[in-house]
């Protein structure tokens, strides 16, 4: 049996950023969708149907945060899982990551490892519920 290939929401401002996790991604057979503000990415959240997200906080028009909670309280999305993947280190920003729903909090900047990995671990978890 051919599994088919997780596809991944990238919510990110920065062109540079996105197309980098876009292109490791991709090299990983993951389908990938990008976005480059919270509205856009709270539509493509509605509509492309992804298996996860991986989401900045600092986005123009909505900030992570708020599509990240918007998303996890809304009964048909709650089960998306999102990644965090931020610039913001503090840990009152870690924990209001928690508060809103995030499955995980990656701080930038970060190894492509430790994202594929923390990737694939949330995507095992969710096969086997």
């Amino acid at each position: 049996m051919i599994e088919k290939k997780a596809r991944i929401l990238v919510i990110e401002d920065d062109k540079d950023m996105a197309s980098a996790i876009k292109l490791r991604l991709e090299a990983n057979s993951f389908e990938v969708i990008t976005a480059e503000d919270g509205i856009e990415g709270l539509e493509k959240a509605r509509t492309e149907n992804p298996d996860l997200i991986i989401l900045d906080i600092m986005l123009p028009k909505v900030d992570g945060f708020k599509v990240c909670r918007m998303l996890k309280f809304d009964e048909k999305f709650n089960k998306l899982i999102i990644i965090i993947l931020s610039a913001k280190v503090q840990k009152a920003d870690i924990d209001r990551g928690k508060e809103v729903g995030a499955d995980a909090y990656i701080t930038k900047p970060f190894k492509s490892e430790e994202l594929l990995a923390k990737i694939e671990e949330l995507l095992t978890q969710r096969r086997k519920i």
